[in-house]
C-alpha cells in the first residue's frame, strides 16, 4: 500500500521546499484537538487549550472535523490555484488571501472531504449545482454527528458567509495562540527548507526524498515518487510543480496532497522522538501476523528470557525441530529473532529493542 506521485519530466527547478504557516495552523489545530496523536506537544497542548477563550474554543468545534480527522485541504490552498505553479504564501495573511482565490466548488469539495467521506481521488459532482450530490453529501455528514450536518447545511446553503466565518476563526486562532507558535518555529522549519534545497541541488531528489523520511522513496526509473502509507493513492505533476514542506508541529504524520485536479504536495515533519528509522507498511504487517499465532507466541516467551538453539525448543515445546524452524523463519523475516553462532550450536533470541517498539510503530504507521 502506498500512494504514488508521476513526475515524469518534472524539471528540477518545479521541485521546492517551501515552509508554509496555514499547514503549520492546521497541524496546531489538529495537535489541540488531538492531543493523544502527540504526545511531545503535550505540555503546548495543554497549556494553550486552558487558556483560550471559550468563545473561540466552542467556535473550533464548529469545525474541528477539518483538522481532527486529518488534514483538509483547505490549509494548503496554493495547491488549488490554477497553472499548478503556485507557492505557499510567507505569511499567514498571504496563504489566507491564497484561499480566497479558491472557487466555491473547490472550497467546499476541500471542506467536506472528509466530513462526507468522498472519494478522495475523484469529483464527487458539483454538491452546490447538483441536488444529488448535495443530498449525498448531507446525508454522509449526518454520520459524523450533528455539528457537521449544520455546518455542511450551512456551507451548501452559503458558501461566501462560512468562507468568511472560517477566514475570521483562523485570524482569531493567529491573535490567540498561533503568532507565539510560528515566531519560535519558522525559523526551525525555514532551516530545513534550506537544508533539504541545498541537498536536492547537490545530490538530488532520490536523496532529498531519503533525508525527509525512510517512508519517501524514488522509485528505479526515478519517475514517481512512492510514500509508504496505509492508504492508496496515486497523482501526477502533469507539467506543473512538486511541494515539499516541512512542519515541526506533524510527528508522526506524513501527508501527501493527491486530490485530482490540485498540485502534489508533500507535508513532512522535521522531527521525531528516536533515531529509529519507522518500519515500512510490509514490515509491519509481517510483525503483526508473525505474533498472531500462538506457537509462536509462546517462542517468544522463551527468546524473551535468552539465547536458544531449535534443538532446545523443540524439546521444550514437544514440537519436531522443523517444525520450530519453520516458526523462527517467520520471526526471523519479520526481524522479531536475531541469531548468532555459538560454536557448532546456532541460537535463537528474541529482538526486544525491536518488540518494544511494535506498539509506537504501529501507531506511528496507522497515523502516517
Amino acid at each position: 500500500m502506498s500512494v504514488s506521485i508521476d513526475i515524469t519530466g518534472l524539471p528540477a527547478e518545479r521541485i521546492h521546499v517551501v515552509p508554509s504557516p496555514l499547514a503549520e495552523l492546521g497541524m496546531a489545530l489538529h495537535a489541540l484537538s488531538e492531543p493523544a496523536h502527540h504526545p511531545g506537544l503535550q505540555g503546548w497542548t495543554t497549556s494553550v487549550s486552558a487558556g483560550l477563550d471559550p468563545c473561540l474554543a466552542d467556535r473550533l468545534c464548529e469545525a474541528d472535523f477539518l483538522w481532527r480527522t486529518t488534514f483538509s485541504d483547505v490549509f494548503t490552498p496554493s495547491a488549488g490555484i490554477a497553472g499548478h505553479s503556485t507557492l505557499p504564501g510567507a505569511t499567514l495573511a498571504e496563504e489566507l488571501d491564497l484561499l480566497d482565490k479558491l472557487s466555491d466548488e473547490q472550497f467546499v469539495d476541500a471542506a467536506l472531504e472528509f466530513t462526507c467521506q468522498s472519494e478522495y481521488a475523484e469529483r464527487p459532482g458539483n454538491r452546490l449545482a447538483d441536488p444529488g450530490a448535495r443530498r449525498r453529501a448531507l446525508e454522509l455528514a449526518a454520520a459524523r454527528g450533528t455539528h457537521q450536518v449544520r455546518f455542511t447545511q450551512r456551507l451548501l446553503d452559503d458558501p461566501p458567509v462560512i468562507r468568511t466565518w472560517f477566514r475570521e476563526l483562523l485570524q482569531d486562532c493567529d491573535e490567540a495562540f498561533f503568532a507565539d507558535v510560528w515566531g519560535r518555529v519558522q525559523h526551525q522549519v525555514a532551516a530545513d527548507a534550506r537544508l533539504k534545497t541545498d541537498l536536492l541541488r547537490r545530490k538530488g531528489l532520490k536523496d532529498a526524498l531519503a533525508a525527509i523520511s525512510p517512508s519517501v522513496t524514488l522509485d528505479e526509473p526515478g519517475r514517481a515518487i512512492v510514500v509508504d502509507k496505509i492508504s492508496v493513492g496515486r497523482t501526477a505533476t502533469d507539467g506543473g510543480h512538486l511541494i515539499l514542506t516541512p512542519t515541526s508541529l506533524g510527528w508522526p504524520h506524513l501527508w501527501v496532497l493527491h486530490r485530482k485536479g490540485w498540485q502534489p504536495m508533500i507535508t513532512y515533519p522535521i522531527s521525531s522522538p528516536g533515531p529509529a528509522a519507522p518500519p515500512s507498511v510490509e514490515q509491519l504487517t509481517l510483525r503483526m501476523s508473525a505474533l498472531a499465532h500462538p506457537v509462536r507466541m509462546r517462542l517468544c516467551r522463551h527468546l524473551a528470557r535468552g539465547s536458544y538453539t531449535t534443538g532446545e525448543l523443540a524439546d521444550a515445546h514437544g514440537m519436531t525441530a522443523p517444525e520450530i524452524s519453520r516458526h523462527l523463519s517467520v520471526l526471523k523475516k519479520a526481524g522479531l529473532v536475531t541469531t548468532r553462532r555459538q560454536g557448532r550450536y546456532v541460537q535463537h533470541q528474541l529482538d526486544l529493542g525491536v518488540v518494544s517498539r511494535l506498539g509506537g510503530d504501529f501507531i506511528e504507521g496507522v497515523l502516517r
